[in-house]
């Protein structure tokens, strides 16, 4: 009788488990990477389009073509002028932000901010019209997704008045591959424009931008909780 063949090598490595567990990790990595990846909401900057803890799927092949535009809600990763600063949290924390990171579910980096594009490179900005609401190019933009805006009360509490509204803003022309990001709820936001509502902020530098190198994607949907499931 004759002795049966053996597989070649290369059949018996690519059926074993492992090899199969290696390739799906890699898949995901893949995946992760270049195509699409979950991201955990940890404040209440965005409210009450995304709430804390909501998962939200960010495309990043979005911005392949053109960048980001106004109304898109972007994650990116923030450059020094954010005040975001390398966390020293030891082992565990930095294990399950690593978890969160990649699966999220779990607490995102701490550099990692999500936020609505308002204006885009080339654009000015400013605030306020008469009833309070942003301008763009020299017109008033609706936002109807604003939670909870700061205070503002023509005659009472506006740009004119000392002390004048929170929600005024200087003049500023967004710098070439920049963009203004503000949050949803704009009164608890630490966005783009916090610096700039302070007393005595009337010069542009006060801005702080999203560069289009730290795009990580556009949030596309709500993955979890699964009664919020829905497009963005």
């Amino acid at each position: 009788m004759e002795t049966p063949e053996s597989p070649p090598m290369w059949r018996r490595i690519t059926s074993s488990a492992w090899f199969h567990l290696f390739a799906a990790f890699l898949v995901s990595a893949l995946v992760l990477s270049f195509v699409a990846k979950p991201y955990y909401v940890p404040s209440g900057s965005m409210q009450e389009t995304l709430m804390v803890g909501d998962r939200v799927l960010v495309n990043r092949l979005a911005y392949l073509a053109d960048g980001p535009s106004p109304g898109d809600i972007v994650v990116f990763e923030a450059g020094d002028s954010w005040g975001v600063s390398d966390l020293d949290e030891g082992p565990l924390k930095s294990m399950l932000r690593w978890v969160g990171e990649v699966t999220g579910f779990g607490p995102s980096g701490p550099h990692t901010l999500i936020k609505r594009v308002i204006a885009g490179p080339g654009q000015t900005v400013s605030c306020c019209t008469a009833d309070g609401r942003l301008i763009v190019d020299g017109e008033p933009i609706d936002e109807p997704y604003v939670f909870e805006d700061l205070a503002f009360e023509a005659g009472e509490l506006d740009c004119a008045t000392t002390p004048r509204s929170s929600r005024c803003l200087p003049e500023a022309v967004v710098p070439a591959g920049s963009y203004l990001m503000l949050g949803d709820h704009r009164s608890v936001s630490a966005d783009g424009a916090m610096e700039c509502r302070v007393p005595g902020a009337d010069d542009a530098g006060c801005y702080r931008w999203m560069r289009r190198e730290d795009v990580v994607g556009r949030a596309v949907v709500i993955l979890w909780p699964v009664p919020r499931w829905s497009g963005l």
